[in-house]
């Protein structure tokens, strides 16, 4: 009887179970990871109240605030607490830095979804002092997710990020569409405080809404970028094929930006 010989490729290591990924998690990583799947579970509730209460899409006063925000702050906060542990960060600041933003998400999605359910504008709303507090609070808040995400974008480019094969780029290229989304929201704060203090505070409600559409794209790259270079790992591809496909998604993720950024600036 013929016996066959034992295969010369190594066999590839088995990932390890998800079970196994959540005991290695720290405390801060298993809390923003908690965190960002109650605002994503949050904007799925809100999804759900509005089509049983109705209401429109557009406009100051709608269910959308507390759904995409909901969403976007969730996804945004598990994609920030995963890619974050490939920067060179020292690890006391980052779980400070981690916990600051769980802690600012909450409160930017609690302050939006509060005004959904009292029916008025949450940004921008200047209307009584209550109004005029939870505005100014999610302004701050902003600010101060500014901040966080500038110090991480900042850590990415100075040092290496580790990961498989395309994952540095994709980290990097991932923060500075991130510092564009956090620049056209900032512009977009800005515009509607200059109308509401000059006293077009319709008009402020809605200037913001040339810009959405770039704020929203350039959000997300931090999640999109990492996530295809993990799972490009996991294929049988040479590392230069990986690093030439992470390349492309960039450029196309790029071209995107840059249309969303050109239909702006037109409807400025």
């Amino acid at each position: 009887m013929a016996v066959s010989a034992p295969s010369s490729r190594p066999a590839r290591p088995s990932a390890p179970s998800l079970a196994a990924r959540a005991r290695a998690l720290r405390p801060v990583e298993r809390l923003c990871h908690i965190t960002g799947l109650l605002l994503v579970v949050s904007g799925l509730v809100h999804l759900l109240v509005l089509a049983v209460d109705g209401g429109p899409w557009d406009g100051p006063v709608s269910w959308r605030k507390p759904i995409t925000f909901g969403l976007s702050f969730g996804l945004t906060l598990t994609a920030l607490t995963w890619v974050t542990s490939y920067l060179r960060v020292p690890d006391r600041r980052r779980a400070a830095l981690l916990a600051v933003l769980a802690a600012d998400c909450v409160v930017e999605v609690g302050g939006i979804t509060l005004q959904a359910w009292r029916r008025v504008p949450s940004h921008l709303n200047m209307e009584t002092p209550f109004d005029t507090a939870v505005s100014m609070t999610l302004a701050v808040g902003g600010g101060v997710l500014v901040v966080l995400l500038t110090v991480f974008a900042v850590a990415s480019f100075r040092h290496r990020p580790a990961g498989p094969a395309g994952m540095p780029l994709a980290l990097r290229s991932g923060f500075a569409v991130l510092l564009v989304a956090l620049a056209s929201g900032a512009a977009m704060i800005a515009r509607g405080v200059v109308l509401t203090r000059t006293g077009h505070q319709q008009a402020a409600y809605h200037s913001t809404a040339p810009l959405k559409p770039l704020h929203g794209v350039s959000l997300h790259a931090v999640l999109v970028l990492p996530a295809l270079a993990l799972l490009l790992s996991r294929t049988s591809w040479e590392e230069r094929t990986r690093r030439r496909v992470v390349a492309a998604a960039v450029v196309c993720y790029a071209l995107a930006v840059a249309g969303a950024g050109v239909w702006a600036a037109v409807r400025l």
